[in-house]
């Protein structure tokens, strides 16, 4: 047993949707028609005398899962039947595995660096969708959608490591990228879900389990709404009893569904249509060799060899996409300006549009014309702003475009002395103000001259010639 000393303790019950283009254990689509009811058969929905067969391509991607996360895979692979009555499986009893998992005993990073055990990551299929049409705890009825019954799901059971809400919603931000680099999970669409046991050791450490809470935001939002709640019941001497508890997010609130039942309430049995599945070397030999470079490691990269600093390699290496993009970026030109670029202006513009990388058809080579025209002085970092609004909507030939244009930088010194003279002749209130003390009188007289070179001189170099002139 576990020696907690802690004010909190926190494991979670993770669940992703596999990518996978077909059920589990069916042909069914995993994606497609959403009328109710449509992508089912007599096999998700369990009719008699159905017979299951297992998806390979989801056993590939479990592996992949248990190989990023460190665990430790087992050498075959067994279905259980997890009974219970319930209308989110039509059969009775949910196919999962119980008694021998893919894969445990690993670990997985939060940013900070701590490390969260991981007891096992397991395949089961998902249970069908429940519409409570006035809410989970106020409907008189509910309606059962099983197009979703029989989808693939990687169940991932931590260690109770974590001891905070913040911790937990770290992990599972830290989960989805390893999702989203393996390419096993739709990390825009597909579904993420998971149940929370949370203790207080005010409470003597009596477990308490939040079910089905959807997206890592969710998940620190109702751990902290939980820690409150069962502080407050302590402090007005109620007991805090060991319970299954939903979330409603609209509320934002917990509240109790049934006392806590243990696995053995489940009365687990090996499924007996379904055979062992050897799990050989040769199997894991070849998901080895797939497998990408993760994204802690990406950071460790860029920090090492690009020389930026770590919270850009950590923003950097959240996406796949992100990344791959700075690494080929980052060969052309120069890494910390490369960095600064894809870090705020590029995700500036795909956030304003709504957009996300793989939506668009940019590739490396306008971003590492645009970066070069910047670094060599030859376009404005305003210009360059502008350009990556426009490289959004439909790519272009940089070079040319500035060309054709004329975005090209004002960069003789003696025109932009022009200018500057100009500007301060036209603007002696300013001037005085300035010499005054008042430095926002400054930014008046560099605006003009930006005004005049239409935008395309470099503000510092502007503010650094009126100073000399003014003194």
């Amino acid at each position: 047993m576990k020696k907690f000393t802690s004010d909190v303790v926190i494991g979670l019950e993770a669940h992703a949707e596999l990518q996978t283009k077909t059920k589990l254990f069916c042909s069914c689509p995993t994606k497609g028609s959403e009328e109710p009811n449509t992508r089912t058969c007599s096999i998700c929905l369990g009719h008699p005398g159905s017979k299951p067969s297992v998806n390979k391509k989801a056993i590939e991607y479990g592996i992949k899962l248990c190989l990023a996360l460190g665990c430790k895979i087992q050498p075959e692979i067994i279905f259980s039947r997890k009974s219970y009555f319930y209308p989110d499986m039509s059969k009775n009893f949910q196919i999962s595995q119980y008694e021998v998992p893919l894969g445990k005993d690993g670990k997985l990073k939060l940013k900070d660096g701590k490390e969260i055990g991981i007891t096992r990551a397991h395949l089961e299929e998902d249970p069908a969708s429940l519409i409570h049409p006035k809410g989970m705890k106020d409907s008189a009825y509910v309606l059962v959608d099983y197009n979703r019954s029989g989808n693939p799901l990687v169940e991932i059971v931590t260690e109770p490591d974590m001891e905070s809400p913040e911790e937990a919603r770290d992990f599972m931000k830290q989960l989805i990228t390893v999702l989203g680099y393996l390419e096993i999970f739709d990390v825009n669409n597909g579904i993420i879900k998971a149940d929370a046991n949370i203790s207080l050791k005010e409470a003597g450490y009596t477990k308490v389990e939040v079910k089905n809470i959807t997206g890592f935001k969710e998940i620190e939002r109702a751990l902290f709404y939980e820690v409150d709640r069962q502080k407050k019941d302590i402090s007005e001497g109620k007991e805090i009893v060991q319970e299954t508890r939903a979330w409603d997010s609209e509320k934002g609130i917990t509240f109790s569904l049934r006392k806590k039942e243990t696995e053995e309430d489940y009365g687990y049995i090996v499924e007996p249509d379904l055979t062992k599945i050897e799990v050989s070397k040769g199997w894991i030999d070849e998901a080895k060799k797939e497998m990408p470079e993760l994204a802690q490691d990406k950071v460790n990269k860029f920090v090492s060899k690009h020389k930026i600093n770590r919270i850009d390699a950590e923003v950097l290496s959240a996406e796949k996409d992100l990344a791959e993009l700075f690494e080929k970026v980052a060969e052309k030109v120069n890494p910390i300006l490369a960095a600064k670029w894809l870090r705020r202006e590029l995700v500036r513009v795909l956030n304003y549009n709504k957009k996300t990388l793989k939506e668009i058809k940019l590739d490396e080579k306008q971003i590492i014309d645009l970066l070069s025209l910047i670094e060599d002085k030859k376009i404005t970092e305003t210009t360059g702003q502008k350009l990556m609004e426009k490289l959004i909507e439909k790519p272009f030939d940089v070079k040319e475009y500035v060309k054709k244009e004329g975005l090209s930088a004002v960069s003789s010194k003696k025109e932009l002395e022009k200018f500057c003279k100009e500007a301060v002749q036209e603007n002696p209130k300013a001037i005085e103000e300035y010499k005054d003390g008042k430095e926002k009188a400054l930014n008046f007289i560099v605006g003009s001259v930006m005004k005049k070179t239409k935008g395309k001189a470099s503000p510092k170099e502007v503010n650094e010639i009126i100073k000399n002139m003014i003194i």
